[in-house]
This record gives structure tokens, C-alpha cells and sequence, in this order.
């Protein structure tokens, strides 16, 4: 009789850590979740997102911290993703070093400029942003990490086409193109002429194309064999981001661009 009370004894306990090991898989998903949906977000308002006491939500992000998919800025006390992330998707080795090379940066883009800077990695037929980081002047929380953007319609789209293999650059230039505003470029020959400007420049920009009421600047970077693997640029409003400023800010990334490069062992 013993025997059979331990034993169902024990079931129930594994049942209980069971679900509980569960939920905190479950929860520790969300915190990555929100972190990803936010971009960044302080202690008090991920338990809050979680419905979970404060002091749940800081050793959940302990252990993430720990894992390395989280990071946390010490001045301020918020976290965001860490580069673990990128790891677990099973990225690319090149993808993880140029996240983790472009943070500072990326960082120090923005606070030059006050906008919000950001690196673009090629994902298929699409850029996705792998890194951002916001300005003082921006006044906007959108988000851009993680989303994949259209190459003919942003600057980091137009970079890394420019410098994709002719053959793959003209299938991609000659299918058809989703009109996003009255500004985007929708004709092969007008994205052509785009692309043949931002290899000749060593940067591309966009006015309105994506978004009405924004623009946006980009360069490309390079791994050390020259090969371009990324973009690193600014976005902001049209209002403060003029057309005819575009160039001068597009100097400004692309001599982020070429401190990512170099560190990336680009020599030339």
C-alpha cells in the first residue's frame, strides 16, 4: 500500500515540475517575444506583459542573460535581444559577426546623427534588419529589427541588389515590383539606373518610397575579401531627413559603413 501511494506520489510531482518546467519555457519564449516586438523594455514591463511578479520576470531574464539571448544596457537598465538569438536561428557565422561588430557602431551612427541607424543583412529577396539603434532626434518606438524589407523599396535593399551577381541582381530587377507609395520605383529600367548610381556613389537613398514621410540612407559593408555582406543606414522623417541632405547623411553611413567593413577585415 505504501508503495503505490509513493509511487502515485512521485507521478504527481513530475506532473507538477513538468508543467512548471513548461511554463517556464513558455514564459522565457515570451520575454524573446516581447523583447523582439518592442525592441527594448525595462524589468517592470515585461512582468507586466507577462502578467508575472517582477521579481519572475528578472530571473527569467537572468537565465536568458546568462544564455547570451539577452542583453541589458547598464546605464539605463533596459534589455533587448542578444546575439545568442541569431545563434539559435542558426544564422550564418558572417551574420553573427557582423551583428555583434556593428553594434557600437551602428550606436554611435545614431548618436552622430540623432536617427535611427540600423544594419541589413540579405535574407532571399528581401533585407532584414539584424541591428538597430535610435537617435536622439527620433521620435518614433517603431521597431525595425527583425523585419524583412523590400529590396527595390529601402536604401539597404538598393545596396545590397547593386551588389548581388548580375545574373541573380537582373532576376530579381526584372519581376515584378509592389508599389508601397506614389514614389516608389516599379519599372526595371528606372531600379537599373538606381542601382548603377549606388555602385558609382557608394550609397543609395530612398525618399518616401516604403513609407510616405520617411527616407533613408544606406552603404554597403564588406567582409575581408570584399564581398559585400551587409548595409549599414539611417532612416527618419522626410520632414528633418530633406531630399537634399540625403547625400551628406549617406557620407556619414558610409564612413560607418567602412569602420563595420574594416572590422569585419576588409583592408581596402
Amino acid at each position: 500500500m505504501s508503495n503505490t501511494s509513493d509511487t502515485a506520489g512521485e507521478r504527481s510531482e513530475e506532473r507538477r515540475g513538468g508543467a512548471g518546467s513548461v511554463q517556464s519555457v513558455d514564459r522565457a519564449v515570451s520575454v524573446l517575444e516581447i523583447l523582439a516586438k518592442l525592441g527594448e523594455a525595462g524589468v517592470t514591463e515585461i512582468a507586466e506583459e507577462l502578467g508575472v511578479h517582477k521579481s519572475t520576470a528578472f530571473r527569467i531574464l537572468g537565465v536568458l542573460e546568462n544564455r547570451g539571448l539577452v542583453e541589458q544596457e547598464r546605464d539605463r537598465g533596459k534589455y533587448y535581444l542578444g546575439a545568442g538569438v541569431l545563434r539559435l536561428a542558426g544564422a550564418a557565422a558572417i551574420r553573427l559577426d557582423i551583428s555583434q561588430e556593428g553594434q557600437p557602431v551602428c550606436r554611435a551612427l545614431a548618436a552622430d546623427t540623432g536617427e535611427t541607424a540600423n544594419i541589413a543583412v540579405l535574407d532571399g529577396d528581401a533585407a532584414v534588419n539584424i541591428m538597430q539603434a535610435r537617435g536622439s532626434a527620433a521620435v518614433t518606438a517603431y521597431n525595425w529589427l527583425g523585419r524583412r524589407t523590400p529590396l527595390h523599396a529601402t536604401a539597404s535593399g538598393k545596396v545590397l541588389l547593386a551588389h548581388l551577381p548580375p545574373e541573380r541582381r537582373e532576376t530579381l530587377v526584372t519581376r515584378k515590383l509592389p508599389r508601397f507609395t506614389e514614389h516608389t520605383l516599379t519599372t526595371a529600367a528606372g531600379l537599373r539606373a538606381q542601382l548603377t548610381a549606388a555602385l558609382e556613389d557608394g550609397f543609395a537613398c530612398t525618399s518616401e518610397e516604403l513609407e510616405i514621410g520617411l527616407n533613408a540612407v544606406a552603404a554597403p559593408v564588406r567582409a575581408h575579401d570584399a564581398a559585400v555582406i551587409g548595409a549599414i543606414g539611417l532612416s527618419g522623417p522626410a520632414y528633418r531627413m530633406e531630399r537634399q541632405l540625403l547625400p551628406e547623411l549617406a557620407e556619414r553611413a558610409a564612413k560607418a559603413a567602412a569602420e563595420l567593413s574594416r572590422l569585419m577585415g576588409y583592408a581596402g
